[in-house]
């Protein structure tokens, strides 16, 4: 009889999808480790082939050109307020798309390095924290702890807002670099 139970039990379970658990491509600047969710990622290339634009603030590196488009490319250094990137061996440009109105366009994002793609499950991703953090409160997405250690998870639509970037480029301050 305990047999008959078991398939009617199995068929009153409603089957659930399994969701797909976010992935993240993690990257360091300095001695931190960021990640960006992968969704956003088009491609990780070789740091080089930059041209600098005169008079933009000093985020904005300079500009590639990805198989005949004009990509800006940014140090997401600076963008966090610190000294520029030291381009290294295993610096390189992550090409990311972001969204400005109806249309998505590509920015290059300077990185140290680039270190693996990993999947974390939103569980595994705390809120950011109130104080303390290096970075303006929304440019954080939130804590991701992996292997006993945190991860910081970006807001890309913060970090590359194209509106605020537009903005700063605009202001006579960004225009200076720093003496």
């Amino acid at each position: 009889m305990s047999q008959a139970l078991t398939p009617h039990r199995r068929a009153s379970v409603p089957m659930v999808e399994p969701v797909e658990q976010p992935q993240y491509l993690t990257f360091r600047l300095g001695t931190e480790t960021y990640a960006l969710e992968i969704l956003h990622i088009k491609e990780i290339i070789e740091y080089g082939g930059l041209t600098e634009v005169p008079l933009m603030p000093r985020f904005l590196r300079g500009v590639i050109n990805l198989r005949g488009a004009v990509v800006p490319v940014i140090d997401l250094a600076v963008r966090f307020g610190r000294p520029a990137t030291t381009i290294g061996k295993r610096s390189c440009i992550v090409i990311v798309e972001v969204q400005y109105g109806d249309d998505w366009h590509d920015l290059g994002v300077i990185v140290d390095a680039v270190d693996e793609v990993l999947d974390l499950p939103p569980e595994a991703i705390e809120p950011a924290p109130a104080f303390g953090a290096q970075l303006r409160a929304e440019f954080i997405r939130g804590m991701g702890k992996i292997s006993g250690r945190f991860v910081i998870v970006l807001a890309l639509e913060h970090v590359l807002s194209i509106d605020e970037m537009a903005e700063l480029a605009g202001s006579s301050e960004s225009l200076h670099p720093e003496s």
